[in-house]
């Protein structure tokens, strides 16, 4: 069967850099199983499975624009510092993550800088701006079921 629309794909993948960093892995761990056309995975990789079959192997370079998008100043923001209270004394550090409320709910950002009183957020996605490098396995390629279609995540 071949990768389509409302498919359930397993696959095992390793993401790296462009400097050749491992990202994220699953080999020697349990593989990842997605409903393609459902919006799980990052547009790119999505778009480049469309018609590939088990056993298909691969490395599939993603460009910014069709992951997690280009890096954007406007994602940088400044908050004043006595809103960060943590609950079990730990300082705020650049290049830590908080979460912090937006009009959209809770969002994660990255401290990019401290100055006085102030505390500089990126909310960026940690990928965004990258180029993202996927070395693809598929391992089964099967229709979804109405249940898991319905409850838009692959069952065991």
């Amino acid at each position: 069967m071949k990768i389509q629309e409302k498919s359930v794909v397993v696959m095992h993948y390793t993401l790296t850099s462009d400097e050749g960093d491992t990202i994220d892995s699953s080999v020697g761990d349990q593989p990842m199983a997605f409903i393609q056309g459902v919006g799980m995975l990052i547009p790119g990789l999505e778009t480049a499975l469309e018609g590939k079959e088990r056993g298909y192997k691969a490395t599939i370079k993603i460009a910014p624009k069709e992951g997690y998008g280009e890096r954007s100043e406007d994602a940088y923001f400044t908050l004043p510092k006595e809103g960060f209270k943590s609950e079990n004394g730990e300082k705020l550090i650049i290049g830590m993550q908080v979460q912090v409320e937006t009009e959209s709910g809770p969002a994660l950002a990255i401290v990019s800088g401290i100055e006085g009183k102030d505390v500089n957020l990126d909310m960026n996605h940690p990928l965004a701006g990258m180029n993202l490098n996927f070395d693809v396995e598929i391992i089964d390629v099967r229709p979804a079921s109405d249940e898991e279609l319905e409850q838009g995540h692959v069952h065991a």
